[in-house]
């Protein structure tokens, strides 16, 4: 089996190391904004880290080659780190077992289709204008 370069997994790691910084970051910041109950902070960086995938995506797509070092470093490092479905998880068994179950069901509604809708508007913004 080869090993990747250690310049590939430097820029993975680099990338990832700054978007676990910035999903506990986030997820903090609505933690002291909207209280501890509900999974705001989970949705926020799901959210937030779809968009950036599909404007990177529309980005190489239609304007700019990306590297393969950018891809590394910003798409399997930073947003790897930063979206977090695990929490995702974890945040709608908790919200099931405390008996929250329309919580439970909107948060995952939430979380899937607005990610969805929000990569497919990133993508959407990089077709407007030409060249960025």
């Amino acid at each position: 089996m080869n090993m990747p370069p250690m310049v590939d997994i430097l820029f993975i790691a680099l990338g990832g190391a700054l978007g676990a910084a910035g999903r506990y970051g986030v997820s903090c910041f609505f933690t002291q904004l909207l209280g501890p109950d509900f999974p705001y902070g989970t949705i926020a960086v799901n959210v937030l880290g779809s968009f950036m995938l599909g404007l990177a995506i529309g980005i190489g797509a239609h304007h700019i080659m990306l590297s393969e070092q950018f891809k590394m470093f910003f798409v399997i490092g930073f947003l790897g780190a930063f979206t977090t479905f695990s929490t995702f998880s974890l945040n709608t068994v908790t919200l099931f077992e405390r008996g929250d179950l329309l919580q439970a069901s909107g948060y995952v509604a939430v979380s899937v289709i607005v990610s969805i809708a929000m990569l497919m508007i990133g993508i959407a913004i990089t077709r407007i204008g030409g060249n960025l």
